[in-house]
């Protein structure tokens, strides 16, 4: 079988199950190519919320899936490869934080959304990575401990001086990988591009950017400049940007070798085939008293936000 002719058996399944195929930016151009809304995370879940799907496959990682399932208890939502998951979003064991506030209980918790359910469920807010310094700096804690990314919370406290912040030791792994080497050896290359950067990034390399931003950011702000552009992120992003635009060439990406993520490229067109017609892939479930909690903290992202 070509991978059109799955492309299109894919298609009628969907159809036929009234399932919708939600796709990170990071995923494959082939997985891009047959979902039915493409974005980051949280603008995937908050979708899923809004087209009140009956079925959805989420084409990401487990926590993005059990963000869908917090936002959308009703929607039956299947993660295509149940192995498919975030390092940075399991560093943090709820059991450490759960002390952590016994221990501080003035200090307001800030989780990025790339968390567990489970640790969502203890902490009091919840930020994206384009959210986080108006939400950090709306809040009326001047203590705040920010997880689980110690960059991007770094990112936030230069940004937001006013508040103590609390950083502890996670990081996204691909994100962390990279140096300010990295940055000089690709601009020295290319030294008429600028440079777009993800605030996981270390502070090094987030220092010599032209912009920092999220995801859906980097690729809006890509598609404005007139030149080259360095993407300091998953390579996915290249990817997309390359297939929506003619003058795809301009986009350069940095580190190729490292800012791959294994886990988002995990799944294939024969994983969410199986997933949709029902031979493969993980529903994902959650005890509603955890998922209540969990959303407490999405809810007032969204009223901070």
């Amino acid at each position: 079988m070509t991978t059109q002719e799955l492309k299109n058996k894919i298609i009628e399944a969907k159809k036929a199950t009234d399932t919708v195929i939600l796709a990170h930016t990071y995923q494959e151009p082939d997985i891009i190519d047959v979902a039915d809304v493409t974005g980051d995370s949280f603008f995937l879940s908050k979708k899923a919320a809004e087209l009140k799907a009956k079925r959805v496959v989420m084409c990401g990682v487990r926590f993005m899936a059990e963000s869908v399932k917090i936002l959308s208890p009703e929607t039956e939502t299947l993660l295509p490869v149940a192995s498919a998951t975030c390092p940075m979003a399991e560093q943090i064991l709820p059991e450490r934080v759960r002390k952590f506030k016994e221990e501080n209980p003035d200090t307001c918790v800030v989780a990025y959304i790339n968390t567990t359910a489970a640790l969502k469920a203890e902490c009091d807010v919840c930020v994206t990575s384009s959210s986080a310094i108006k939400i950090v700096r709306n809040l009326p804690e001047k203590d705040i401990l920010f997880i689980p990314d110690q960059h991007l919370g770094s990112f936030v406290a230069q940004k937001v001086p006013e508040k103590n912040i609390i950083l502890w030791d996670g990081y996204c792994p691909v994100h962390a990988q990279l140096t300010a080497q990295d940055v000089k050896n690709c601009k020295a290359q290319h030294p008429d591009a600028v440079f777009a950067v993800h605030p996981e990034s270390p502070a090094e390399v987030v220092a010599l950017a032209d912009m920092v931003g999220a995801t859906s950011e980097i690729i809006k702000y890509a598609k404005e400049q007139q030149g080259k552009v360095i993407i300091g992120t998953e390579r996915g992003v290249v990817d997309y940007l390359a297939i929506n635009e003619k003058n795809g060439e301009r986009f350069i990406q940095l580190a190729p070798e490292k800012l791959c993520c294994e886990d988002m490229k995990k799944i294939s067109l024969e994983d969410v085939y199986n997933a949709i017609v029902g031979d493969g892939g993980e529903i994902i479930e959650l005890p509603e008293d955890l998922r209540k909690k969990a959303l407490k903290s999405i809810n007032r992202m969204l009223e901070l936000g």
